[in-house]
């Protein structure tokens, strides 16, 4: 395994309650570092804690009365205590909506929200990631911050560097929508277009991890992986808190690499254990497009091992045919008596016009499949209209335009005058 080591390498890096790195697969554990990849079986890494003891209603207040960003949630998070007074893009907070009017659309009865990441500072949940991800990379003495991107990922890695003072340098597929290219190299970093999916930009950056070239350089989602990916908790988090400190009975969350999904399980155990909620049941549901969903058709095949395919859909942002957590989703969506479902194209663009109908939101694609993924399992009876159900948006529609451009635009062109309105039959 090729492990990188920063220019300044920090012994003793001060991330809060991050107590180690341990393997997800053997359980071996390691010392806090930019490792990503357990050296006795290769299994993920994912950070350990000595999480806060004491009083539940005691670190609930301490929670309230933090800053309205993830900050809030610091002593849970592998970040230094004082890490709210650091330049950083501080997002979350973001609005949990409740969606009454496609509740009744959607014939939900028992509450249905909208967890809405489109208010970030980039306008996605990726500057949760990336957030925390500048806190290890300063630890770690990185001096260049880069990932390998199907879009969201790459503007938010090319903001939060800029305002941190870094460098960046960021790798996406060739073909991405226009609105995430401009967003990306906006921020004045480097944007480099690779000649394929984005599972062969993220091979390349593997490489480029162990080249020279590579020195210094801090891959938020590769050897900062176990720190990024802790980002995604504060999903959960948050709208336990919003409703309430109360864990909902369903959630539907999208499924790209799948690491948000396991993440937000993690959150939820941890908000558990903490006895900051109750401990009860709830669904995970997994949401994929159909024309990249290896993580659905395994779990509808019965399999345990998600088959690599080769995407084929206007759902970008997911667009990641072999998804490093893809196994692991399957056991949390089985284990909470969840399911993994996938929409068509067709059904993702019907759904983002449905939720800006009825509520008022601007949903990128992403958005689309939970929205429609939700559609699809109340209309077959497999989720429960009775029970409290919140649904991801993890972008804003600005940033994937031409999903919708084709079918939607003006209601009419006229002469600008009263005779004229009336006569296209729009004075109501």
């Amino acid at each position: 395994m090729a492990v990188q080591t920063a220019a300044s390498t920090v012994t003793t890096p001060d991330l809060g309650p991050a107590a180690a790195l341990s393997c997800r697969e053997c359980g071996e554990r390691f010392p806090l570092g930019p490792i990503f990849a357990c050296a006795a079986c290769f299994g993920p890494l994912e950070i350990a804690y000595d999480l806060p003891e004491g009083d539940p209603e005691a670190l609930r207040k301490r929670i309230e009365a933090g800053p309205a960003n993830i900050w809030r949630y610091a002593p849970l998070l592998p970040v230094p205590a004082d890490v709210a007074d650091k330049p950083n893009v501080n997002p979350g907070f973001t609005k949990l909506v409740q969606a009454d009017r496609l509740a009744a659309e959607l014939g939900v009865t028992g509450g249905l929200y909208v967890k809405d990441d489109s208010g970030n500072p980039t306008h996605s949940f990726k500057d949760r990631v990336v957030a925390i991800a500048v806190e290890a990379a300063r630890a770690f003495g990185f001096t260049t911050l880069s990932c390998s991107s199907t879009g969201n990922l790459a503007g938010a890695v090319g903001a939060a560097a800029a305002r941190a003072g870094l460098r960046s340098c960021v790798f996406i597929p060739y073909d991405l929508e226009q609105g995430k290219v401009v967003m990306a190299a906006v921020y004045g970093g480097e944007l480099v277009g690779i000649e394929g999916t984005y599972d062969d930009v993220n091979r390349f950056c593997s490489e480029l991890i162990g080249d020279p070239i590579g020195e210094g350089w801090g891959f938020v989602n590769v050897n900062l992986r176990p720190y990024y990916a802790e980002g995604s908790k504060t999903l959960a988090y948050e709208i336990c808190e919003q409703l309430g400190w109360r864990i909902p009975d369903q959630i539907v969350v999208p499924v790209a690499s799948g690491s948000q999904l396991t993440k937000i399980d993690k959150g939820l155990q941890e908000l558990i254990k903490l006895g900051l909620v109750e401990d009860r049941p709830y669904r995970i549901i997994a949401a994929q497009a159909e024309g990249c969903s290896p993580v659905s058709a395994a779990f509808k095949a019965g399999h345990d091992v998600v088959r690599p395919v080769k995407p084929d859909t206007i759902v970008k942002s997911l667009a990641i045919g072999n998804p490093a957590d893809g196994p692991y989703v399957l056991d949390i969506a089985r284990r909470t008596g969840g399911v993994v479902e996938d929409v068509t194209d067709e059904q993702v663009v019907e759904a983002i016009k449905l939720l800006a109908r009825t509520e008022g939101i601007f949903a990128e694609t992403a958005g689309g499949v939970t929205v429609g993924v939700t559609k699809k399992l109340l209309e077959a009876g497999v989720l429960d209209p009775s029970l409290t159900t919140v649904v991801l948006n993890t972008g804003d529609g600005l940033k994937t335009l031409d999903a919708v451009a084709e079918t939607t635009g003006p209601s009419a062109t006229i002469r600008p005058s009263l005779e004229a309105f009336r006569a296209a039959g729009l004075a109501g």
